[in-house]
């Protein structure tokens, strides 16, 4: 199975050339740092950076470039920082091509619950919401399932939702999955893992047809 950077990696084989590029807290991060070589894009963060690059090495961190997960960062030639309220003025506006995100929970029907979890403390709901409604194109980054080994892809999400019917795909530990109007539809699986691994630890209506490729990440 994969490491969270083993998500990143396949995940960064979705951006495409030209892309204006939001990235979540979390997993999502990470994809900053495996951006394909050739590959240009606009990485932002909803904090108020267009022009995002990745993770310094150690020692050449700056403390006042940072992430929306509050992780320092770098900056591309041509970046730009400036507030929040112009950050959501250009997701509200649909001008981010594709959102990465985290999740807690994704229903079979591409619901997404990624902000609460009913009685613990929660700094707030961030950005997601709006992301997740006005963005072009959403992937989900996340673990197939939770520390208790129970599915956190499900028929119906258990948690607050973030968003209703928004999901595309979802890239996991296990697989990479697309929400249809049948399921999650098996695409690829991830080295070592088979199709019925994937079915176990699915709560959701699960479509396998044929033979699954492989993931490719590098």
């Amino acid at each position: 199975m994969l490491d969270k950077n083993g998500i990143a990696k396949r995940i960064a084989r979705e951006v495409k050339d030209g892309m204006y590029v939001n990235l979540g807290i979390g997993i999502p991060t990470l994809v900053a740092n495996y951006i394909p070589a050739g590959i240009h894009v606009t990485l932002q963060s909803e904090n108020g950076i267009l022009g995002m690059g990745p993770f310094p090495v150690e020692g050449e961190e700056d403390a006042d470039f940072i992430n929306a997960g509050k992780q320092t960062v770098t900056l591309l030639p041509g970046s730009s920082i400036f507030d929040s309220a112009t950050s959501f003025g250009m997701i509200r506006a649909q001008k981010v091509d594709l959102t990465i995100l985290g999740a807690m929970e994704v229903s079979e029907q591409g619901d997404i619950a990624s902000w609460k979890i009913p009685g613990k403390m929660v700094k707030g709901m961030g950005g997601a919401m709006d992301l997740v409604a006005s963005a072009k194109n959403i992937i989900v980054a996340m673990q197939h399932v939770n520390k208790a080994g129970e599915s956190k892809l499900l028929k119906q999400c258990t948690l607050p939702l973030t968003g209703v019917k928004c999901i595309k795909r979802i890239v996991t530990e296990m697989a990479v999955l697309d929400v249809t109007p049948q399921g999650f539809k098996l695409l690829e699986l991830a080295p070592g893992v088979s199709v019925e691994q994937v079915k176990n630890a699915t709560a959701g209506r699960l479509i396998a047809e044929g033979n699954i490729p492989e993931m490719k990440i590098d």
